[in-house]
């Protein structure tokens, strides 16, 4: 089978990481590979955040928790309520991304191809990764531009998500998921 595609269909979110930390070439591989996903005009209007300190990725965590609690979805109230959830998953890297505020229609289509070129690459170098959605609401209300500042992420600059990578400390492959039914026709 075709790499890409093996890559495509073998990759999961993981979710329980070894403490052990990514060697930096594969930290910069990966962040390549984000560089150079496709972007409308040839925008890239992305920005990425690496963090590898333990402190900042668990004041995240924190922070995150504490503004689900208030939020209105049941689901996102039990995780932020659970005290041994940890939003990014006490991952040894996390890549914030970042998009430009008056970035085109298209802004966060283009980071979710960045996003998912770095999830891809990932796989083809044995890290595992989880895309997480919920970081978004550390980066709002008051403290919104000083943690922003905090983390170097540039004026003008928008968090859209976190990808957490490291290495997999679950037993054996993760099961492929099943694909739902009936979601392609064609039209000739």
């Amino acid at each position: 089978m075709n790499k890409v595609i093996e890559n495509i269909k073998e990759r999961r979110s993981i979710r329980k990481y070894k403490e052990t930390q990514i060697e930096q070439e594969k930290i910069e591989a990966i962040i390549e590979a984000g560089l150079y996903a496709p972007s409308g005009h040839n925008a890239q209007p992305w920005h990425f955040t690496v963090l590898q300190n333990k402190e900042i990725v668990d004041q995240i965590s924190v922070g995150t928790k504490e503004a689900l609690k208030t939020c209105g979805t049941p689901l996102f109230r039990r995780m932020a309520n659970n005290e041994s959830f940890h939003i990014l998953y006490n991952a040894p890297t996390v890549i914030v991304v970042s998009g430009k505020e008056e970035g085109a229609y298209s802004m966060k289509a283009d980071l979710g191809a960045a996003t998912q070129n770095m999830l891809l690459a990932a796989e083809s170098l044995g890290v595992s990764s989880c895309w997480i959605g919920l970081v978004v609401e550390y980066f709002k209300g008051e403290e919104k531009e000083e943690r922003k500042k905090e983390l170097g992420i540039p004026d003008g600059y928008e968090v859209q998500y976190a990808v957490t990578f490291g290495y997999s400390s679950l037993e054996g492959s993760p099961k492929p998921h099943a694909r739902k039914e009936n979601t392609v026709n064609y039209i000739k």
